[in-house]
């Protein structure tokens, strides 16, 4: 019997782990998944779509530059999915509609609570960063009902977009908009949903944002500190996490709406961190 194939697809894509991060959950699960990167042209994403699911693929991942052409592509949206205008997982249903659904905010609150033990209900939450990868965490940051969360961006007015998309799931929350310079209090939790630390730049932040029990995460990942998790360092802050555990999480997400069963993501974690 052949395995069912899934992939990722992105431009570039030679970088990615998920081919790797699956082929873990399939040993470990017994599933008969095969999983492979597959990098699309920038100006035909959607042929790409069609070709693979006409071939009798089971389950796209869609990362960069891709995610909000396979949202727009979908003819059906989880509704995790819906508000965040992007999408990272396709399927086909019983009907053969293509499915979008998003299992990144997911994957960043199951890191945050359930590896790193922090403590989102309540909390003071920050967030930085306007773009997509925010966009599609809001939903389930505000769903673990924060005190607070301030969304800070260079550009206020897609912040403040932000604020008036989400504003109906915010409940008792204060949900917010501001600068980059403006806050100057300290949070519970820096979340870092910019890329910017990758290329080595910082948001122009008051160090003040962060006293010695405030949790940073970095929504980026790399082999050393990210750029943004050294500054919180030096400036005090205790707990920093990068996002390798919102990649795994999301990943095992995915493979649970594909396949119906959850891996387990500690192991897969730890061999990413040792490769």
């Amino acid at each position: 019997m052949s395995n069912d194939l899934y992939a990722v697809v992105g431009h570039p894509i030679g970088h990615s782990k998920s081919p790797r991060i699956h082929s873990l959950f399939a040993a470990q699960t017994g599933e008969p998944v095969e999983y492979t990167a597959i990098q699309a042209p920038l100006d035909d994403f959607a042929a790409t779509v069609c070709q693979f699911f006409e071939g009798g693929g089971k389950g796209l991942n869609v990362t960069v530059p891709f995610k909000e052409q396979a949202w727009e592509l979908a003819e059906c949206r989880a509704e995790r999915a819906q508000k965040a205008g992007a999408a990272n997982t396709l399927y086909q249903n019983s009907e053969g509609q293509l499915v979008a659904d998003n299992t990144d905010g997911y994957g960043l609150v199951r890191d945050l609570v359930n590896n790193h033990g922090v403590r989102l209900e309540g909390a003071r939450i920050l967030v930085l960063g306007a773009g997509g990868a925010v966009r599609g965490v809001l939903s389930p940051l505000l769903a673990q009902k924060p005190f607070s969360l301030s969304i800070a961006n260079r550009t206020v007015a897609k912040a403040e977009a932000l604020v008036a998309l989400f504003d109906d799931e915010a409940g008792a929350a204060n949900l917010s908009a501001c600068g980059f310079d403006e806050p100057d209090q300290p949070f519970d939790v820096i979340i870092n949903g910019t890329s910017a630390s990758l290329q080595g730049d910082l948001p122009p932040l008051c160090a003040n944002v962060i006293a010695a029990g405030t949790v940073v995460y970095d929504m980026m990942y790399s082999l050393q500190t990210t750029t943004f998790n050294q500054w919180a360092l030096d400036n005090r802050a205790v707990q920093v996490f990068d996002g390798l555990g919102m990649l795994v999480e999301q990943a095992a997400e995915s493979f649970r709406v594909w396949r119906g069963v959850r891996p387990e993501t500690a192991p897969v974690i730890d061999a990413l961190r040792n490769d």
